[in-house]
């Protein structure tokens, strides 16, 4: 039989304070063994400090109340254990995650000026198969990712090949205002069927000065600031979309490492 205990004894055994115990009652995580009718006071058991031992534990990993609650009710282990397996999985892409911010940090601050090389070029205007829609700047990486490969499928069950590199068009608005409108595209020869939210449409005729960032989109911020920077020291910006085309990107390349992407930014004619 399990001792009783208030809720202030619970919190000292715990290390939970009782605003925490109060909150995961609520959150229906963890409910006291009883609650008097005419006080509302909270008591717990002695049984239920394990229990609280584990969620302080996965509190402390981050874990979302909802999947702690999922764990302590599987009906089995092996659905316990693979409700943690995928919570382990999320915290070490996190760890990469960092890691790379870290050791991109360091780099910018050990060499703050990037050797880079911007270059000025004409883009003719091009027919091309294209997904436009209104995003969200949190969520462009992930909608260009999944815009572009419905294109590549849309073109391949069509049978329709690319006809110059994928790219993308970026409103202003979806940088000032974190959201705005987004294109995606892949020229094409000929014209193909609409389909979902594929569209034919003319990619217009622009002048662009030019930057490669290699790799995955983390760290394209500095690319982007570098090219700022050239087009307004030398006075060439020009109001207008920015520009990105996918040289190599995830439909040629499993490997971010690979990936090549070139930044575009209007300009005043130079020739």
């Amino acid at each position: 039989m399990f001792a009783s205990l208030s809720i202030g004894d619970f919190a000292r055994a715990t290390n939970l304070s009782v605003k925490t115990l109060r909150y995961y009652h609520e959150a229906g995580l963890l409910e006291p063994a009883e609650i008097d009718a005419n006080s509302g006071y909270r008591r717990y058991s002695t049984g239920q400090i394990p229990v609280a031992q584990v969620i302080r534990r996965f509190r402390a990993l981050d874990m979302p109340l909802g999947d702690i609650r999922e764990v302590l009710e599987a009906s089995d282990i092996t659905t316990r254990n693979e409700l943690i397996a995928a919570h382990t999985r999320r915290l070490e892409i996190e760890i990469e995650r960092t890691r790379t911010v870290v050791a991109s940090l360091r780099n910018l601050l050990d060499h703050p000026n990037l050797d880079v090389t911007i270059e000025h070029r004409s883009i003719a205007s091009a027919l091309a198969a294209a997904i436009t829609e209104v995003v969200d700047l949190a969520d462009a990486a992930a909608w260009y990712q999944g815009a572009l490969g419905e294109l590549h499928a849309t073109l391949a069950a069509q049978g329709v090949e690319p006809a110059g590199i994928a790219g993308g068009i970026f409103s202003t608005e979806l940088f000032t205002d974190e959201r705005g409108s987004a294109t995606v595209f892949i020229p094409v020869a000929s014209e193909l069927r609409a389909l979902g939210r594929v569209a034919m449409t003319t990619i217009p005729a622009v002048e662009l000065a030019v930057i490669e960032h290699l790799g995955a989109p983390e760290g394209v911020d500095l690319a982007y600031g570098a090219l700022g920077t050239y087009v307004t020291e030398h006075a060439l910006a020009v109001d207008g979309p920015l520009r990105e085309y996918y040289v190599v990107g995830p439909h040629e390349s499993a490997d971010p490492a690979e990936w090549r992407t070139e930044i575009g930014w209007p300009i005043f004619a130079t020739s």
